[in-house]
């Protein structure tokens, strides 16, 4: 098929967005490339219809299990067989899944970074055909990006193995600085292609208000804009506040963050979805996997840490091209708060050292074992037991995380899922010699039969309770001793927060953390905690030129953000207070810019200095813009 036809078949459209096909194409003819995109640009595409089009296994990196979920059941919805690997599943469940994909029978395989560690994903890919490599995320590569992340380092490793195979990598937000690194971090070939979509948004309407009351102001830009929004907020409590506080006042509204149960989640965001609820309060826990096109408005009542996260979250807004707005409202006491938390979240390298150590006791691990074993983990639980403060603990494990250490997810549910490893006559003959078990297969088979065809299915124990009259334990008992008798994979649910170490456990003593490198750290995340700051507090220039320049994209001014429209007003006044001059700078410059100094001669040397003064004033307002060259240009 051609990737026309590809896209159709399987996506239901009939043409790509821009840059879409240019990507695709430059991958298609072999072409390690890097596809900078903007949240909701369709960069999944990029990689997986050429993927459809080459022969054999993409194998997709990507840094979240739940975007990896998210993705593996979308790709399945369009009978694209996907599977993923995680610290969740057991060694059984991560074997089978292997040789489906040395078979041919998965097409896209998603992987964590940290999977590309471990000897049987360096060993077994061997024996597959790789079509490509896509990296997701890719900025997470470098330790200038907003959310470096050291196992995304151990790709290039991984890339000597398959030297051949054509790699693509993928990420909505890059400073210059970190899109050079991820080439150089992946050791891109010498026909490198690197694409990017344009970060501006000429449909969305940025605003920074400088606001005490904010649940007031909030409750009046809800009022005046009608549609979907999405409020952001830091903790779980205010999240759950806010909403009451909104609920009080009439608006159609709920709440989501990541403590809730999953099933919980997933209604709340599907009632959104629909337009069942007007407005989602929630932390940044709510986005990933969301393509609600008709947001009219995400409000940050809290400010996030990075531009790169601002850019994200506010991109939700106006996805179908129609106006919307981002708003962040901020007072003083959350500019000094920023400064002091991102501070907290560098604990002192002790501290880190003596939470490390925790964690070995809390999963019993002696040193020189536990790499990559999954262990539940309550945070409460942990903190008491080793009388830690949860701030330490919680900055401390992401910090842990961050040097590549540990993989910590502080929120995670996995339902119940099966596989049959034996089948046709091979399960008959079983059946036959092991009678007891009989009752509890032939239920499986009638409840799930697709388990029966090379897929993990998500099973109910309650289910399968009801209808044997066992216990739900019982029936666990049966799964998993039919899982030892080699019958099925089965991989029961896990829904509280899990911890893998990395490495064999290190003795705390001599973890590999320097000094100077957590200087540099701490400093990337101040530096970022400042261009946010610096964001929201500028009250002159153009907010989708700031956030344009962060990303190394030269922008002129949107006209439609708070800055821009002010700047009008502020120009139409100077006009109607001095209209002969006014248009008499206007019809100067109609040509095309020119040299301060022979505008001003144009104008009138005797009135040099009152011409000079009214320019300057342009300037400010960008009525007047300066030019590379030094030149003056109209900009109206």
């Amino acid at each position: 098929m051609t990737i026309h036809e590809v896209l159709e078949k399987y996506w239901g459209y009939k043409q790509f967005r821009t840059l879409q096909e240019d990507i695709i194409n430059a991958v298609i003819d072999g072409n390690d490339t890097l596809a900078l995109m903007p949240t909701g640009g369709g960069k999944s595409i990029c990689f997986q219809v050429p993927a459809l089009i080459n022969e054999g296994v993409c194998i997709v990196v990507s840094p979240l299990i739940a975007l990896m979920k998210d993705q593996v059941e979308q790709l399945q919805q369009r009978g694209i067989s996907a599977a993923s690997i995680s610290s969740a599943m057991s060694h059984k469940a991560i074997d089978k899944t292997l040789d489906l994909a040395v078979e041919g029978k998965i097409k896209f395989l998603y992987v964590s970074p940290e999977r590309l560690q471990t000897e049987l994903m360096r060993e077994r890919p061997k024996r597959m055909k790789i079509g490509l490599l896509a990296i997701d995320e890719a900025h997470c590569i470098s330790q200038w990006g907003y959310d470096f992340r050291p196992p995304y380092l151990q790709i290039a490793t991984f890339r000597e193995l398959f030297a051949d195979v054509t790699c693509i990598a993928l990420t909505a937000t890059a400073t210059p600085k970190v899109a050079q690194d991820i080439q150089d971090k992946l050791n891109f070939k010498s026909n490198k292609k690197v694409f990017q979509k344009s970060f501006a948004r000429d449909n969305l309407s940025y605003s920074s208000i400088l606001e005490e009351a904010k649940e007031q102001k909030l409750l009046k830009i809800l009022q005046n804009i009608k549609g979907s929004a999405v409020v952001y907020l830091r903790s779980r409590a205010r999240v759950e506040k806010t909403t009451h506080f909104l609920y009080q006042n009439g608006i159609s509204v709920d709440f989501y963050h990541a403590g809730l149960e999953n099933d919980i989640r997933n209604k709340k965001q599907e009632k959104w979805i629909k337009g069942e609820t007007n407005v989602i309060v929630a932390t940044n826990a709510f986005g990933m996997g969301i393509d609600k096109p008709d947001v009219r408005v995400v409000v940050h009542l809290d400010l996030p840490d990075s531009l790169e996260a601002y850019y994200q979250e506010a991109g939700r807004a106006g996805r179908d091209e129609k106006k919307a707005y981002a708003v962040a409202l901020y007072n003083l006491k959350d500019l000094a708060e920023l400064r002091e938390k991102t501070l907290q979240s560098f604990p002192s390298i002790d501290t880190l050292k003596r939470v490390y150590q925790a964690i070995g006791n809390y999963c019993n691990l002696p040193i020189g074992y536990g790499e990559f074993d999954s262990y539940d983990f309550n945070l409460a639980e942990f903190c008491e037991k080793f009388s830690i403060a949860i701030q330490d603990a919680f900055h401390s494990l992401k910090r842990l995380e961050e040097f590549g250490l540990i993989q910590f997810n502080e929120s995670y549910f996995q339902p119940s899922k099966l596989m049959f490893i034996l089948k046709d006559k091979k399960l008959y003959e079983f059946k036959l010699t092991t009678p007891n078990a009989q009752p509890i297969i032939d239920l499986l088979l009638r409840l799930y039969g697709g388990a029966t065809n090379h897929n993990f299915v998500r099973i109910y124990e309650s289910e399968l309770s009801n209808h044997l009259k066992l216990s739900i334990n019982q029936v666990k008992n049966q799964l998993l001793r039919l899982q030892e008798l080699n019958v099925i994979a089965y991989q029961p649910q896990k829904d509280q927060a899990q911890i893998m170490l990395l490495t064999p456990r290190i003795a705390h003593e001599n973890l590999p953390i320097s000094l100077p490198k957590w200087e540099i750290k701490k400093n990337n995340a101040i530096n970022k905690i400042e261009a946010v700051i610096n964001y929201v507090t500028q009250k002159m220039r153009c907010r989708t030129q700031t956030l344009l320049d962060y990303f190394g994209e030269n922008y002129n001014v949107c006209g439609v953000c708070d800055n821009c429209i002010e700047r009008k007003k502020e120009a139409k006044k100077l006009a109607e207070e001095n209209t002969d001059d006014f248009q008499k700078i206007k019809k100067t410059l109609s040509n095309g810019a020119l040299p301060i100094k022979i505008l001003i001669e144009k104008l009138g040397l005797k009135d040099e200095k009152h011409y000079l003064q009214m320019i300057k004033t342009l300037l400010k307002h960008q009525v007047l813009l300066h030019q590379e060259d030094g030149r003056i240009v109209w900009n109206e």
